[in-house]
């Protein structure tokens, strides 16, 4: 299939690296391994040169989510941090990034100490508050950093009110959107510059690879960005890149999956007593709950928790699940459980993106829904 336009999302997600090989027939892109490739003559270049400028299987799988992201562009990296590290690259030393205040912790550990002492200058504020914003704004101001929903608190940030407030002052708005993912969430179409992955998480799916994943049509940073891939070379060998093409073929489906059993873990929660606060943007309780619904087509499989009995008690539940893994990462067919405190999050401890001790985060994998509320039961002690 030659021409995507309008065709609905899971056919993007099935056919977007392109028709079949015309050579072979192959309907799925073939792992190139080659690190050269031969020329005719010199400067007589084909397709590709040098496997750290291009290579035809990560070609297939830019050409792949750039197309679930509605972008002009894609480039793909060796990890979601290093998809992080180029954009950030684009900010100039001297010039000022507001980042969340509740946000993945090692991009918040990239931004204070790798970038500020480059000089950048970074602060953090709570996005969801345009006056907080609005205060926190510098003549210097060149680029928001997005995470909507946020890791771990699982925020909703309104995407076009942030970048109708950033581009009204000359500055450009970077969404992380691995929680949600283009099957819930299409950043680019409500105005944001960028779009960045880890495809470590949903987009690859399976726990089985590591990458990172830039989305833009904004042509200055879809210039600078596949400059520094190239001049850096922080990219994705081949089997990487196959990996998460692969992955991304079932998107649709498992993102309606992780959501259905989502919502059914959210809703035992509510209920539970030793649970104090559930976050999960399909409840009405949540927060930002009346945003999510405006700009996501579904609420994705990430719920945090809080317990009642405090830190011990987040531990406890960590230790006694047995359906859920303890293990950090998330997005992946199995699911997880971890205490953000003391594992993802623990490199922020003791700042302003310090998280809640008695925070559980769980992301949702694809199992029978019946095990997984029988395993959260038991783990919480009823």
């Amino acid at each position: 299939m030659d021409d995507l336009t309008g065709r609905g999302f899971a056919t993007r997600c099935v056919h977007g690296a392109g028709p079949a090989d015309p050579v072979t027939g192959a309907v799925v892109p073939p792992i190139s391994v080659s690190s050269t490739f031969a020329q005719d003559g010199v400067e007589g270049l084909r397709a590709f040169e040098y496997a750290r400028s291009g290579n035809p299987t990560r070609a297939a799988l830019e050409t792949h989510l750039a197309t679930l992201e509605g972008a002009a562009h894609g480039f793909a990296f060796a990890s979601g941090l290093a998809a992080e590290d180029a954009l950030l690259r684009t900010v100039a030393p001297g010039e000022h990034v507001l980042m969340p205040n509740d946000a993945y912790g090692g991009t918040v550990r990239l931004a204070l100490k790798v970038h500020a002492p480059a000089g950048a200058c970074v602060d953090t504020v709570d996005h969801t508050d345009l006056r907080a914003v609005a205060a926190a704004w510098q003549p210097h101001t060149r680029m928001v950093w997005v995470e909507t929903p946020t890791n771990p608190l699982l925020a909703i940030v309104d995407i076009a009110a942030i970048c109708e407030f950033a581009h009204d002052r000359g500055a450009v708005v970077v969404v992380d959107n691995t929680f949600a993912t283009p099957a819930l969430q299409q950043p680019l179409t409500l105005g944001a510059d960028a779009v960045v992955h880890s495809t470590t998480k949903y987009l690859g799916g399976h726990s089985d690879v590591i990458g990172g994943f830039v989305a833009t049509s904004h042509e200055r940073l879809a210039e600078q960005v596949g400059f520094l891939q190239n001049a850096v070379g922080a990219v994705p060998g081949p089997f990487d890149c196959y990996l998460v093409h692969r992955g991304a073929r079932t998107l649709a489906l498992r993102m309606e999956r992780h959501s259905s059993t989502a919502a059914a873990v959210a809703a035992l929660l509510v209920d539970h007593p030793a649970v104090t606060e559930v976050r999960w943007p399909g409840l009405p309780s949540h927060p930002g709950h009346d945003v999510a619904a405006r700009q996501m087509s579904g609420f994705g499989g990430m719920v945090s928790f809080r317990l009642a009995g405090g830190e011990q008690a987040a531990l406890d539940v960590c230790a006694r699940a047995q359906v859920f893994t303890l293990a950090e990462s998330l997005g992946a067919v199995e699911s997880l459980i971890e205490h953000p405190g003391r594992m993802t999050h623990s490199s922020v401890a003791g700042t302003t993106n310090e998280v809640p001790a008695d925070l559980v985060r769980l992301s949702v994998g694809i199992e029978d829904p019946a095990d997984l509320l029988d395993d959260l039961r038991q783990a919480l002690g009823a």
